[in-house]
Protein backbone atom coordinates (compact mmCIF):
# COMPACT_ATOMS: atom_id res chain seq x y z
CA UNK A 1 0.00 0.00 0.00
CA UNK A 2 1.45 3.40 -0.34
CA UNK A 3 0.50 6.60 1.20
CA UNK A 4 -2.16 7.95 -1.39
CA UNK A 5 -3.54 10.91 0.60
CA UNK A 6 -2.90 14.31 1.76
CA UNK A 7 -1.10 14.25 5.81
CA UNK A 8 -3.38 16.24 7.78
CA UNK A 9 -0.43 16.08 10.44
CA UNK A 10 3.18 15.38 10.35
CA UNK A 11 5.07 15.12 13.50
CA UNK A 12 9.11 14.70 14.30
CA UNK A 13 9.73 12.82 17.39
CA UNK A 14 13.50 13.38 19.34
CA UNK A 15 12.52 9.83 20.93
CA UNK A 16 11.04 6.76 19.90
CA UNK A 17 9.43 5.87 23.00
CA UNK A 18 8.19 9.95 22.82
CA UNK A 19 6.72 8.98 19.95
CA UNK A 20 4.95 6.00 20.34
CA UNK A 21 3.37 8.40 23.21
CA UNK A 22 2.28 10.76 20.86
CA UNK A 23 1.71 7.99 18.08
CA UNK A 24 -0.74 6.44 20.54
CA UNK A 25 -2.44 9.79 21.46
CA UNK A 26 -3.65 10.69 17.75
CA UNK A 27 -4.84 7.12 17.28
CA UNK A 28 -6.90 7.75 20.63
CA UNK A 29 -8.02 10.84 19.21
CA UNK A 30 -9.29 9.23 16.02
CA UNK A 31 -6.47 9.86 13.61
CA UNK A 32 -5.04 6.81 11.57
CA UNK A 33 -1.34 6.93 12.45
CA UNK A 34 1.82 5.34 11.69
CA UNK A 35 4.97 5.48 13.35
CA UNK A 36 8.14 5.55 11.22
CA UNK A 37 11.90 4.94 12.51
CA UNK A 38 14.03 7.57 11.16
CA UNK A 39 12.93 9.39 8.35
CA UNK A 40 11.60 6.70 5.74
CA UNK A 41 12.29 5.95 2.67
CA UNK A 42 10.09 7.08 -0.58
CA UNK A 43 9.33 3.01 -1.21
CA UNK A 44 8.34 1.84 2.40
CA UNK A 45 4.58 0.69 1.90
CA UNK A 46 2.64 2.21 3.87
CA UNK A 47 -1.34 2.47 4.39
CA UNK A 48 -3.86 5.47 3.80
CA UNK A 49 -3.27 7.35 6.82
CA UNK A 50 -4.16 10.75 8.59
CA UNK A 51 -0.57 10.95 10.83
CA UNK A 52 2.95 10.25 10.71
CA UNK A 53 5.12 10.21 13.32
CA UNK A 54 8.88 10.16 12.36
CA UNK A 55 10.67 9.03 15.18
CA UNK A 56 14.28 10.13 15.50
CA UNK A 57 17.12 9.20 18.73
CA UNK A 58 17.94 12.75 18.27
CA UNK A 59 17.13 14.07 22.29
CA UNK A 60 20.47 14.05 23.16
CA UNK A 61 23.00 13.51 20.35
CA UNK A 62 25.22 16.45 19.21
CA UNK A 63 22.89 19.94 18.29
CA UNK A 64 24.38 19.93 14.88
CA UNK A 65 23.47 16.29 13.98
CA UNK A 66 19.56 16.73 15.85
CA UNK A 67 18.86 19.65 13.42
CA UNK A 68 20.07 17.63 10.37
CA UNK A 69 17.98 14.61 10.82
CA UNK A 70 14.44 17.30 11.80
CA UNK A 71 15.34 19.10 8.73
CA UNK A 72 15.08 16.04 6.89
CA UNK A 73 12.41 14.73 8.73
CA UNK A 74 10.35 17.72 7.99
CA UNK A 75 11.01 18.08 4.03
CA UNK A 76 9.77 13.98 4.02
CA UNK A 77 6.36 15.13 5.86
CA UNK A 78 5.94 18.69 3.75
CA UNK A 79 6.80 16.23 0.89
CA UNK A 80 3.66 14.39 1.79
CA UNK A 81 1.43 17.63 1.90
CA UNK A 82 1.62 18.15 5.90
CA UNK A 83 0.99 21.67 6.40
CA UNK A 84 0.98 21.58 9.88
CA UNK A 85 4.29 19.66 11.88
CA UNK A 86 4.91 19.23 15.59
CA UNK A 87 8.08 19.03 16.75
CA UNK A 88 7.54 16.13 19.90
CA UNK A 89 9.80 16.62 22.99
CA UNK A 90 9.58 15.03 26.35
CA UNK A 91 6.78 16.33 28.81
CA UNK A 92 9.74 16.62 31.38
CA UNK A 93 11.83 19.18 28.47
CA UNK A 94 14.62 16.59 28.57
CA UNK A 95 17.37 19.40 27.55
CA UNK A 96 20.86 20.57 28.16
CA UNK A 97 21.73 24.55 28.16
CA UNK A 98 23.53 22.68 24.82
CA UNK A 99 20.07 21.93 23.07
CA UNK A 100 18.54 20.29 21.50
CA UNK A 101 15.14 21.31 22.03
CA UNK A 102 16.33 25.05 21.28
CA UNK A 103 18.75 24.66 18.11
CA UNK A 104 16.36 22.19 16.51
CA UNK A 105 13.25 24.56 17.16
CA UNK A 106 15.10 27.37 15.55
CA UNK A 107 16.13 25.35 12.39
CA UNK A 108 12.29 24.37 11.73
CA UNK A 109 10.72 27.76 12.73
CA UNK A 110 13.02 29.54 10.26
CA UNK A 111 12.24 27.19 7.64
CA UNK A 112 8.79 27.09 8.19
CA UNK A 113 8.21 31.34 8.09
CA UNK A 114 6.10 31.28 11.18
CA UNK A 115 6.79 34.55 12.80
CA UNK A 116 6.53 32.70 16.65
CA UNK A 117 6.32 29.30 17.57
CA UNK A 118 3.56 27.99 20.20
CA UNK A 119 5.94 25.70 23.19
CA UNK A 120 4.48 23.58 25.64
CA UNK A 121 5.52 20.03 27.20
CA UNK A 122 2.17 19.62 29.40
CA UNK A 123 0.30 16.74 28.89
CA UNK A 124 -1.96 17.06 32.42
CA UNK A 125 -3.49 13.46 31.73
CA UNK A 126 -0.03 12.18 32.77
CA UNK A 127 1.04 14.65 35.52
CA UNK A 128 2.99 17.31 33.43
CA UNK A 129 1.44 20.86 33.77
CA UNK A 130 2.73 24.54 32.80
CA UNK A 131 2.04 27.37 34.93
CA UNK A 132 3.29 30.82 34.85
CA UNK A 133 5.87 29.53 32.61
CA UNK A 134 6.83 26.80 35.54
CA UNK A 135 6.53 22.97 34.69
CA UNK A 136 5.65 20.53 37.22
CA UNK A 137 5.61 17.16 37.66
CA UNK A 138 2.50 16.22 39.84
CA UNK A 139 2.19 18.69 42.45
CA UNK A 140 6.31 19.95 42.50
CA UNK A 141 8.07 21.84 40.29
CA UNK A 142 9.95 19.78 37.99
CA UNK A 143 13.63 20.44 39.94
CA UNK A 144 11.95 19.36 42.81
CA UNK A 145 10.77 16.02 41.24
CA UNK A 146 13.23 13.25 40.76
CA UNK A 147 13.94 14.22 37.25
CA UNK A 148 16.44 16.68 38.94
CA UNK A 149 18.46 13.21 39.12
CA UNK A 150 18.52 12.24 35.55
CA UNK A 151 21.42 10.86 34.23
CA UNK A 152 21.55 11.87 31.15
CA UNK A 153 19.66 15.52 31.31
CA UNK A 154 19.36 16.53 34.82
CA UNK A 155 16.34 19.20 35.35
CA UNK A 156 17.80 21.67 37.76
CA UNK A 157 15.12 25.04 36.52
CA UNK A 158 11.67 24.94 36.79
CA UNK A 159 11.06 27.59 34.69
CA UNK A 160 10.81 27.45 30.83
CA UNK A 161 10.71 30.31 29.61
CA UNK A 162 14.76 30.18 31.37
CA UNK A 163 15.64 26.83 30.03
CA UNK A 164 14.36 27.45 26.43
CA UNK A 165 16.09 30.80 26.54
CA UNK A 166 19.48 29.61 27.30
CA UNK A 167 19.57 26.86 24.27
CA UNK A 168 18.02 28.89 21.47
CA UNK A 169 18.88 31.89 19.88
CA UNK A 170 15.34 33.07 19.76
CA UNK A 171 14.22 35.88 22.27
CA UNK A 172 11.12 34.04 24.52
CA UNK A 173 7.78 35.39 25.40
CA UNK A 174 5.04 33.55 27.72
CA UNK A 175 1.32 33.10 26.76
CA UNK A 176 -0.02 32.64 30.71
CA UNK A 177 -3.44 30.61 31.88
CA UNK A 178 -4.88 33.92 31.80
CA UNK A 179 -4.90 34.28 28.43
CA UNK A 180 -5.36 30.80 28.11
CA UNK A 181 -8.47 30.67 29.72
CA UNK A 182 -10.09 33.57 27.95
CA UNK A 183 -9.70 31.65 24.57
CA UNK A 184 -8.17 31.16 21.06
CA UNK A 185 -8.78 34.62 20.29
CA UNK A 186 -6.82 35.93 23.14
CA UNK A 187 -3.89 33.73 22.60
CA UNK A 188 -3.59 34.87 18.97
CA UNK A 189 -3.54 38.53 20.10
CA UNK A 190 -1.10 37.75 22.65
CA UNK A 191 1.09 35.80 20.43
CA UNK A 192 0.68 38.93 17.91
CA UNK A 193 1.94 41.11 21.11
CA UNK A 194 4.99 38.93 21.79
CA UNK A 195 5.99 38.56 17.84
CA UNK A 196 6.04 42.23 18.14
CA UNK A 197 8.15 42.70 20.68
CA UNK A 198 10.88 40.41 19.15
CA UNK A 199 9.88 36.90 20.26
CA UNK A 200 9.78 34.44 17.76
CA UNK A 201 8.78 31.40 20.91
CA UNK A 202 6.21 31.29 23.37
CA UNK A 203 6.01 28.91 26.25
CA UNK A 204 2.22 28.91 26.92
CA UNK A 205 0.85 27.25 30.02
CA UNK A 206 -1.48 24.17 30.37
CA UNK A 207 -3.42 22.68 33.43
CA UNK A 208 -6.62 20.80 31.66
CA UNK A 209 -6.87 19.23 28.76
CA UNK A 210 -9.28 21.82 27.43
CA UNK A 211 -6.29 24.41 27.51
CA UNK A 212 -4.35 21.69 25.36
CA UNK A 213 -7.62 21.87 23.18
CA UNK A 214 -7.67 25.83 22.60
CA UNK A 215 -4.01 25.78 22.25
CA UNK A 216 -4.25 23.06 19.14
CA UNK A 217 -6.72 25.10 17.37
CA UNK A 218 -4.14 28.03 17.47
CA UNK A 219 -1.06 25.96 16.81
CA UNK A 220 -3.05 25.32 13.39
CA UNK A 221 -2.95 28.91 12.70
CA UNK A 222 1.06 27.91 12.02
CA UNK A 223 3.40 26.10 10.19
CA UNK A 224 5.09 24.56 13.42
CA UNK A 225 4.57 23.80 17.17
CA UNK A 226 6.76 21.93 19.83
CA UNK A 227 5.51 20.04 22.72
CA UNK A 228 4.88 16.73 24.56
CA UNK A 229 2.02 14.69 23.30
CA UNK A 230 -0.32 16.75 25.09
CA UNK A 231 -0.45 19.21 22.12
CA UNK A 232 -0.61 16.28 19.86
CA UNK A 233 -3.93 15.86 21.39
CA UNK A 234 -4.71 19.04 21.13
CA UNK A 235 -3.95 19.07 17.57
CA UNK A 236 -5.88 15.99 16.85
CA UNK A 237 -8.86 17.22 18.49
CA UNK A 238 -8.63 20.75 16.68
CA UNK A 239 -8.33 18.90 13.50
CA UNK A 240 -11.23 16.64 14.30
CA UNK A 241 -13.46 19.83 14.75
CA UNK A 242 -12.53 21.34 12.28
CA UNK A 243 -13.67 18.63 10.02
CA UNK A 244 -10.20 18.69 7.99
CA UNK A 245 -9.85 15.05 9.63
CA UNK A 246 -12.67 12.59 9.91
CA UNK A 247 -11.87 10.29 13.23
CA UNK A 248 -11.53 6.73 12.78
CA UNK A 249 -11.78 3.98 15.06
CA UNK A 250 -8.20 2.18 15.03
CA UNK A 251 -8.23 -1.11 13.54
CA UNK A 252 -4.37 -1.37 12.45
CA UNK A 253 -3.61 -4.26 14.90
CA UNK A 254 -7.00 -6.09 14.02
CA UNK A 255 -7.17 -9.14 16.01
CA UNK A 256 -4.87 -11.53 14.10
CA UNK A 257 -2.48 -12.50 16.54
CA UNK A 258 1.45 -13.14 16.21
CA UNK A 259 1.97 -15.52 18.94
CA UNK A 260 5.55 -16.71 19.54
CA UNK A 261 7.64 -16.30 22.55
CA UNK A 262 7.27 -13.11 24.33
CA UNK A 263 10.17 -11.12 25.96
CA UNK A 264 10.96 -8.21 28.46
CA UNK A 265 13.66 -5.62 28.08
CA UNK A 266 14.78 -3.07 31.24
CA UNK A 267 17.53 -0.64 30.48
CA UNK A 268 15.74 2.52 31.91
CA UNK A 269 16.91 3.11 35.71
CA UNK A 270 13.55 5.35 36.76
CA UNK A 271 12.36 4.64 40.10
CA UNK A 272 8.73 3.54 37.79
CA UNK A 273 10.71 0.89 36.13
CA UNK A 274 12.65 0.15 39.37
CA UNK A 275 9.31 -0.55 40.45
CA UNK A 276 7.92 -2.52 37.52
CA UNK A 277 10.83 -4.84 37.45
CA UNK A 278 10.12 -5.89 41.09
CA UNK A 279 6.55 -6.57 40.62
CA UNK A 280 7.45 -9.22 37.84
CA UNK A 281 9.64 -10.95 39.34
CA UNK A 282 6.36 -12.32 41.26
CA UNK A 283 5.06 -13.90 37.94
CA UNK A 284 7.82 -14.27 35.20
CA UNK A 285 12.06 -15.23 35.64
CA UNK A 286 14.29 -12.12 36.08
CA UNK A 287 17.74 -12.31 35.29
CA UNK A 288 19.38 -8.71 36.35
CA UNK A 289 22.59 -7.61 34.55
CA UNK A 290 25.89 -6.91 35.96
CA UNK A 291 26.53 -3.52 35.03
CA UNK A 292 30.08 -4.04 34.77
CA UNK A 293 30.26 -6.74 33.06
CA UNK A 294 28.43 -5.62 30.33
CA UNK A 295 31.08 -2.45 30.25
CA UNK A 296 33.69 -5.12 30.44
CA UNK A 297 32.32 -7.34 27.47
CA UNK A 298 29.74 -9.33 25.40
CA UNK A 299 30.02 -11.86 27.94
CA UNK A 300 27.70 -10.97 30.21
CA UNK A 301 24.88 -10.55 27.10
CA UNK A 302 25.99 -14.23 25.83
CA UNK A 303 25.35 -15.36 29.34
CA UNK A 304 21.89 -13.52 29.09
CA UNK A 305 21.03 -14.87 25.78
CA UNK A 306 21.73 -18.38 26.61
CA UNK A 307 19.51 -18.18 30.14
CA UNK A 308 16.80 -16.85 28.02
CA UNK A 309 16.69 -19.79 25.25
CA UNK A 310 16.23 -22.29 28.18
CA UNK A 311 13.15 -20.75 29.50
CA UNK A 312 11.56 -18.88 26.51
CA UNK A 313 9.52 -21.31 25.36
CA UNK A 314 7.79 -22.33 28.80
CA UNK A 315 6.68 -18.38 28.98
CA UNK A 316 7.65 -14.71 29.20
CA UNK A 317 11.32 -13.40 30.88
CA UNK A 318 11.91 -10.35 31.59
CA UNK A 319 16.28 -9.36 31.48
CA UNK A 320 17.23 -6.33 33.39
CA UNK A 321 19.50 -3.48 33.26
CA UNK A 322 18.82 -1.38 36.11
CA UNK A 323 20.33 0.60 39.08
CA UNK A 324 19.77 2.81 41.50
CA UNK A 325 20.91 6.58 40.87
CA UNK A 326 23.60 6.27 43.12
CA UNK A 327 24.71 3.16 41.69
CA UNK A 328 24.64 4.80 38.35
CA UNK A 329 26.38 7.92 39.40
CA UNK A 330 28.97 5.50 40.62
CA UNK A 331 28.80 3.48 37.47
CA UNK A 332 29.64 6.67 35.17
CA UNK A 333 32.61 8.70 37.75
CA UNK A 334 34.17 4.87 37.05
CA UNK A 335 34.13 4.54 33.28
CA UNK A 336 32.35 8.01 31.93
CA UNK A 337 28.19 8.81 31.54
CA UNK A 338 28.96 8.49 27.75
CA UNK A 339 30.52 5.19 28.24
CA UNK A 340 28.18 3.62 30.38
CA UNK A 341 25.12 4.97 28.21
CA UNK A 342 26.82 3.61 25.04
CA UNK A 343 27.43 0.15 26.99
CA UNK A 344 23.88 -0.09 28.21
CA UNK A 345 22.87 0.43 25.06
CA UNK A 346 24.61 -1.89 23.02
CA UNK A 347 24.04 -4.62 25.34
CA UNK A 348 20.17 -4.33 25.13
CA UNK A 349 20.22 -4.54 21.29
CA UNK A 350 22.37 -7.11 21.44
CA UNK A 351 20.33 -8.88 23.34
CA UNK A 352 17.29 -7.84 21.61
CA UNK A 353 18.69 -9.52 18.70
CA UNK A 354 19.35 -12.65 20.47
CA UNK A 355 15.96 -12.81 21.40
CA UNK A 356 14.38 -12.65 18.02
CA UNK A 357 16.89 -15.05 16.48
CA UNK A 358 15.45 -17.35 19.52
CA UNK A 359 12.42 -17.22 17.82
CA UNK A 360 10.90 -13.85 20.07
CA UNK A 361 8.22 -12.12 18.35
CA UNK A 362 6.25 -9.75 21.05
CA UNK A 363 8.98 -7.89 23.03
CA UNK A 364 8.34 -5.47 25.55
CA UNK A 365 11.13 -2.51 26.14
CA UNK A 366 11.71 -0.40 29.04
CA UNK A 367 13.37 3.10 28.44
CA UNK A 368 13.71 5.41 25.77
CA UNK A 369 17.37 5.23 24.81
CA UNK A 370 17.29 1.56 25.49
CA UNK A 371 14.19 1.23 22.61
CA UNK A 372 16.36 3.61 20.32
CA UNK A 373 19.09 0.87 20.44
CA UNK A 374 16.77 -1.91 20.02
CA UNK A 375 14.53 -1.45 17.23
CA UNK A 376 17.61 0.45 15.34
CA UNK A 377 19.68 -3.42 15.64
CA UNK A 378 16.34 -4.93 14.30
CA UNK A 379 15.82 -2.84 11.84
CA UNK A 380 12.32 -1.79 11.89
CA UNK A 381 11.65 0.91 9.29
CA UNK A 382 7.24 1.49 10.42
CA UNK A 383 4.98 0.49 13.41
CA UNK A 384 1.51 0.39 12.97
CA UNK A 385 -0.16 2.15 16.26
CA UNK A 386 -2.77 0.03 18.32
CA UNK A 387 -4.62 -0.14 21.66
CA UNK A 388 -3.29 1.42 24.41
CA UNK A 389 -1.39 -0.48 26.92
CA UNK A 390 -1.47 2.31 29.29
CA UNK A 391 -0.92 6.88 29.52
CA UNK A 392 1.28 7.20 26.77
CA UNK A 393 2.14 3.37 25.70
CA UNK A 394 0.36 1.98 22.90
CA UNK A 395 0.77 -2.19 21.19
CA UNK A 396 2.74 -1.57 17.61
CA UNK A 397 2.71 -3.67 14.75
CA UNK A 398 6.02 -3.78 13.23
CA UNK A 399 5.94 -3.05 9.02
CA UNK A 400 8.35 -3.71 6.40
CA UNK A 401 10.09 -5.62 8.29
CA UNK A 402 12.36 -9.06 6.75
CA UNK A 403 11.70 -11.23 9.78
CA UNK A 404 7.95 -10.40 9.65
CA UNK A 405 5.13 -9.08 12.03
CA UNK A 406 6.03 -8.93 15.46
CA UNK A 407 4.07 -6.77 18.59
CA UNK A 408 5.93 -4.49 20.37
CA UNK A 409 5.73 -2.41 23.62
CA UNK A 410 8.02 0.76 23.93
CA UNK A 411 7.85 2.40 26.77
CA UNK A 412 9.47 5.97 28.17
CA UNK A 413 11.07 4.63 31.52
CA UNK A 414 8.84 6.76 34.06
CA UNK A 415 5.69 5.70 32.00
CA UNK A 416 3.27 2.51 33.03
CA UNK A 417 1.51 1.38 36.53
CA UNK A 418 3.40 -1.13 38.49
CA UNK A 419 2.69 -4.23 36.94
CA UNK A 420 3.33 -2.82 33.37
CA UNK A 421 5.71 -5.72 31.86
CA UNK A 422 2.05 -7.95 32.57
CA UNK A 423 -0.21 -5.50 31.14
CA UNK A 424 1.78 -5.66 28.31
CA UNK A 425 1.90 -8.98 27.64
CA UNK A 426 -1.66 -9.70 28.22
CA UNK A 427 -2.89 -7.43 25.30
CA UNK A 428 0.10 -8.96 22.58
CA UNK A 429 -0.80 -12.49 21.44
Amino acid sequence: MKLASKLSLGCIADDYTGASDLANTLTRCGLRTVQTIGVPADDLPLPEVDAVVVSLKSRSIEAGVAVTRSRASEKWLRGRGADHVLFKICSTFDSTDAGNIGPVMDALRAGSGDAIVLVTPAFPATGRTVYQGHLFVGSVPLNESPLKDHPLNPMHDSNLVRVLGRQSTSKIGLVDLADVIRGADAVRTKLAELAGQGASAAIIDAVFDPDLETIGSVALDHRLSVGASGIGLGLARALVASGRVRPNASSTMADAPVGGPAACLAGSCSRATLQQVANAERVMPVLHLDPEQIIAGKEEVRRAVAWAKERIEDGPVLIASTSTPADVAALQSRHGRDAVGHAVEQAMADLAEGLVAAGARRLVVAGGETSGAVVDRLKIPAFLVGAEISAGVPVLRTIGTNAGEMLMALKSGNFGGPEFFSDALSMMH
